[in-house]
């Protein structure tokens, strides 16, 4: 069993913090800091840590808030490497290579923002420019995207071209309306459209850390606005490059597993297309929990010109009260001259995993070409 994330956070990390601080502001008592810090701190998850190491910064630090925030600043490390994480080379800071949980190490600092820097909102901008060059500023950028609104994205509009790949990054992500672990813009998922000028600005950055976090934004916005989503992307299609496609269709992701009509038309995959279901088989029809299964689908074109399909597969998993939760598993793209045949193979795993569990009876398997259902077998599956 993986070890709980918030061991990974220990308290080393609030003796850091309070060398830090103390390093440039040495009337900062970090005994009294560290004791409040770590009170209780072994019973507390990950995220109230990090709040109970914010509330300690806030009793031990200047109770003027803008020079509480500036002596915070003051006291970061070194900036990441600026280029895509996958591609960064080792800092030389034990602390932080040998530390998987070094990037959440600026979260207390974040929640400090959030939850004392109401009045100074240019101090907490400068801090959340900074703090993103080291870890990421996606989660306290998101209070004074909501108190004030118009003012934040004035700045991010100028960090969408900052020579930083990480405040580029942090224009996106931190604008995301569903962002995991933090709570919902609204405003902007009444109303996207500031969110979308700005990533018109990023869709084409150089770097793929980038372009992924534009992709996850839009996903967000087609949870609730769906066609503009296909109207943008449609456009971004339209005279893109391999990259710029690569972004679409992870963006449209949500909305391909749903068969939306739309965005399966921007990926070529629309309702003209005469690609066609054949022959299917799975294998084995009644294995037991614990197996694997093999499926594979046959699609034809019996049409005159080539043919677009997108095949997914689809299994509706029987639940403990006999109910069935269908899950889309991803197939293959296919692009199919006329009279010919492509073949989808995929290997299903029946075992017990954590966000699945699985039950006998029978489970219907269908195919999913561009976005219409076919049914194509059943998984008769035995105890184990």
């Amino acid at each position: 069993m993986a070890e709980p994330l918030k061991n990974l956070f220990g308290p080393e990390m609030v003796h850091r913090v309070a060398r830090d601080i103390n390093a440039v502001h040495p009337g900062f008592d970090t005994s009294a800091f560290t004791a409040r810090a770590l009170d209780g701190f072994d019973d507390l998850e990950l995220t109230p840590r990090c709040q109970q190491i914010a509330t300690a910064m806030a009793e031990h630090l200047p109770d003027d808030r803008g020079q509480a925030i500036d002596i915070l600043v003051a006291s970061l490390g070194p900036e990441l490497e600026n280029c895509d994480p996958d591609d960064a080379q080792p800092t030389g800071d034990p602390e932080i290579d040998d530390n998987p949980m070094s990037g959440f190490f600026y979260l207390a600092h974040g929640y400090f923002l959030a939850d004392h820097g109401a009045d100074h909102f240019e101090h907490v901008m400068a801090a959340n420019y900074e703090i993103t060059k080291r870890a990421t500023s996606e989660f306290s950028i998101r209070t004074p995207l909501r108190d004030h609104t118009e003012a934040t994205l004035s700045y991010l509009e100028r960090w969408a071209t900052d020579p930083n790949v990480h405040v580029r990054r942090l224009v996106s992500e931190g604008t995301r309306t569903r962002l995991p672990w933090s709570f919902r813009l609204k405003a902007f998922q009444e109303d996207p459209t500031p969110v979308v000028a700005l990533l018109e600005e990023l869709k084409d950055d150089p770097v793929e850390y980038v372009r992924r976090s534009v992709a996850n934004n839009l996903n967000d916005i087609a949870k609730d606005h769906p066609d503009l989503v296909v109207d943008v992307t449609r456009r971004w299609w339209s005279d893109g490059d391999v990259n710029r496609r690569r972004l679409v269709r992870h963006g449209l992701r949500t909305l391909i597993k749903a068969g939306d009509p739309g965005a399966l038309d921007v990926l070529g995959y629309g309702a003209s297309s005469p690609a066609t279901v054949g022959l299917a088989a799975i294998e084995p029809s009644s294995p037991s929990i614990g197996d694997k299964v093999k499926v594979q689908v046959h699609i034809e074109n019996p049409g005159e010109e080539t043919a677009g399909a997108l095949v997914d597969l689809r299994v509706h998993f029987v639940k403990a009260n006999g109910s069935t939760n269908a899950k889309v598993f991803k197939g293959a793209e296919l692009s199919i001259e006329p009279g010919e045949t492509g073949v989808v193979n995929k290997t299903i795993s029946l075992a017990q995993h954590s966000t699945r569990t699985h039950y006998p009876g029978i489970h219907a398997v269908e195919a999913l070409v561009n976005g219409a259902a076919v049914s194509i077998g059943e998984i008769d599956l035995q105890a184990e």
